[in-house]
C-alpha cells in the first residue's frame, strides 16, 4: 500500500547522542528508509537531572567530533542542528518546530539517559509522533545477557562467555547514499558559541597533535591497527612503549565507529589465517570488557559514586591532598607513574597496563579513595566513558565486579622493568631521567651519585624523591583491607 502523502510530508527527527557517525547508525538509517524529510539534532545537555557533566578533554573531542559529523551529514544533503540545555525539552521543541511525525535515536544505557528516553517516548507517543529506538552502541543488550537464574553477571569470563554463545554481532549497517535533509528552515546553535575548546590557557595541543576525531579518523586508526598492532596483540599489548594496542576508545566513547564495525573488521581475520587466532580473541575479550562495563551500568546505575561491594563503604582511605596533588602532576618519583600521568595531561589518553599500574598507587599505596582518581581521569580522558571508567577504578579498588584481590597491589617498579624494559616509555615522557642507564631507570633512588650526576639528575631537585616507600605502603594497605575482613567477621 503507497504510503500516505500527509505523514510523509512530515519530517523525520534523529538525535544523535554518542553515535556521532552515519554508517551503522540504526536511527539515521530508519529515518531515511521513511522516506521522510530528515532533521538531524545533537542536544548539548549537562543540566538534566543526575546528567554528568563531560570533562574538560572530552569537551575538547566532543567539539571536533561534532564538526566533523556536521561534515559527514553535509555531503549527504542534510546538516547537523545544534541545541543546548535539558535535552528532553530541546526534542519537544524541535518536534514542533518542524512538525515531525518521527523521532528515532540510539539506545543509551545510563539511568540518567533512560529516564529523559523514556519520559520523552512516552510523551511523545501519545501526542501522536512516532519514536523509536535501536540497538547500536553495544553488542548485545543488557537485557539480553542473563544468569541461568535471570540477573546481571558480576564476573566477566561467565559474562563473556555467555555472550558469544548468545550469537555472533549482527553485521553493520552501510551510510545512507543521500540524505532528503529538511529544507525549511531551523534555528541551530553554533558550535563556536559552546566554547567547548579550552583558551585560557589552551592546553589541548598534544591532543591536537595526537588525535583526529571524527568517524574518518576512526576509521583510519581501526586499519593502522590492524596492520601495525593486531598482528602481535596478545604478546605486545601490556608494553606501552610498542604501538600494539588499538587506541579506538574515544572513537568508540563518542561513537564514531560502531562495535559492530570493529568486531566484523576484526574478527574474520582470524578465519582466513591472515592473523593469529590468539590475538584475535583477545582483543576481541578487551571489546568484551568495554560491553561488560556497560552491562555493569545499566543494572547498577551508582556504578561511579558508590561502592559495587557495600563492604567497602567501611573502608579507611585516608585523605592526604598533597599525594593526590603529586601524583596528578606525574611528580610521586616513580617514574613509571608519573610518565602515565604526564602522558595522560599531554595526550589525554594512557595505556591501558599504565591505567592499572598508576589506579592501584594511588587507592593502595597512597590509600587513596578511587573516586578520586576516576574523578580526574573522567576530567582528562578524551575517552572518559561513564562506564568503562568506573568500572575500571573500582576493579582496581577491589570494590567492583570481578574485582581484583585485594592482595594484588602492584609494585610499579617491577611492572616497569617487566613492560617497559628499555625503558622508551618512561624516557618519553619523563626527560629528565632519559640520559640514565636503564638498570636505574626505574628506581633512580638507588643509582650511584656519580651515575645521577653524569645524567643530569638530582633528585629532590631535577626529579623527586619517592612519595612513599613501596614495602610500606604495601603493609599499610594489607592492614587495611584486614579491616574489611574483620569488620565482615
Amino acid at each position: 500500500m503507497p504510503a500516505d502523502p500527509s505523514v510523509q510530508h512530515r519530517s523525520a527527527i534523529v538525535w544523535f547522542r554518542d553515535d556521532l557517525r552515519v554508517a551503522d547508525h540504526p536511527a539515521l538509517t530508519a529515518a531515511v528508509d521513511s522516506g521522510r524529510p530528515v532533521v538531524c539534532v545533537y542536544c548539548f545537555d549537562q543540566v538534566s537531572a543526575d546528567v554528568r557533566r563531560l570533562g574538560a578533554a572530552s569537551l575538547w573531542w566532543l567539539h571536533h567530533a561534532l564538526a566533523a559529523l556536521d561534515q559527514d551529514l553535509a555531503a549527504l544533503g542534510a546538516r547537523l542542528v545544534l541545541r543546548r540545555g535539558p535535552a528532553g525539552d530541546a526534542i519537544r521543541a524541535l518536534v514542533r518546530e518542524v512538525d515531525a511525525g518521527a523521532v528515532y535515536w540510539n539506545r543509551r544505557y545510563d539511568a540518567a539517559g533512560i529516564a529523559i528516553d523514556s519520559a520523552l517516548k512516552t510523551e511523545l507517543k501519545a501526542g501522536g509522533c512516532e519514536v523509536k529506538s535501536f540497538h547500536a552502541n553495544v553488542l548485545y543488550e543488557p537485557q539480553a545477557i542473563r544468569t541461568q537464574t535471570g540477573g546481571p553477571f558480576r564476573v566477566f569470563t561467565p559474562f563473556w562467555r555467555a555472550a558469544r554463545a548468545s550469537g555472533v554481532p549482527r553485521r553493520p549497517l552501510p551510510a545512507p547514499v543521500a540524505i532528503a535533509g529538511f529544507d525549511g528552515a531551523v534555528a541551530s546553535d553554533a558550535l563556536e558559541d559552546w566554547r567547548l575548546l579550552p583558551t585560557a590557557p589552551d592546553w589541548a595541543g598534544g591532543l591536537r597533535a595526537t588525535w583526529t576525531p571524527g568517524a574518518a579518523g576512526a576509521q583510519s586508526q581501526l586499519a593502522r591497527f590492524i596492520a601495525d598492532g593486531l598482528p602481535n596483540y596478545a604478546d605486545e599489548r601490556d608494553r606501552p612503549d610498542l604501538p600494539a594496542t588499538s587506541r579506538l576508545s574515544p572513537h568508540m566513547r563518542f561513537g564514531e565507529i560502531s562495535p559492530f564495525e570493529v568486531w566484523h573488521a576484526v574478527a574474520p581475520l582470524a578465519l582466513t589465517g591472515d592473523i593469529g587466532h590468539a590475538h584475535v580473541e583477545k582483543f576481541l575479550a578487551e571489546v568484551g570488557w568495554r560491553e561488560f562495563a556497560h552491562h555493569l551500568l545499566h543494572h547498577f546505575p551508582a556504578l561511579a559514586t558508590e561502592n559495587f561491594q557495600p563492604a567497602f563503604d567501611a573502608f579507611p582511605w585516608r585523605a592526604d591532598e598533597a599525594f593526590v596533588a603529586a601524583w596528578r602532576k606525574g611528580l610521586t618519583g616513580y617514574p613509571i607513574i608519573d610518565a602515565g600521568m604526564r602522558e595522560l595531561w599531554a595526550t589525554g589518553w594512557m595505556h591501558n597496563r599504565v591505567r592499572m599500574i598508576v589506579a592501584s598507587f594511588l587507592v593502595k599505596h597512597g590509600l587513596q579513595d578511587w573516586r578520586a582518581g576516576e574523578a580526574w581521569f573522567w576530567d582528562t580522558l578524551v575517552d572518559a566513558c561513564p562506564a568503562n571508567n568506573a568500572a575500571s577504578w573500582q576493579w582496581v579498588a577491589g570494590s567492583g565486579a570481578d574485582a581484583a584481590p585485594y592482595f594484588r597491589i602492584f609494585n610499579p617498579v617491577l611492572q616497569a622493568a617487566k613492560f617497559d624494559p628499555e625503558g622508551a616509555y618512561v624516557r618519553r615522557w619523563v626527560p629528565e631521567l632519559a640520559d640514565l642507564p636503564a638498570k636505574w631507570l626505574h628506581e633512580p633512588w638507588k643509582a650511584p651519585r656519580s651515575v645521577l650526576a653524569a645524567a643530569g639528575v638530582t633528585l629532590g631537585a631535577t626529579y623527586p624523591t619517592p612519595i612513599i616507600d613501596l614495602d610500606a605502603g604495601r603493609e599499610r594497605a594489607l592492614a587495611a583491607f584486614a579491616t574489611l575482613k574483620a569488620h565482615a567477621a
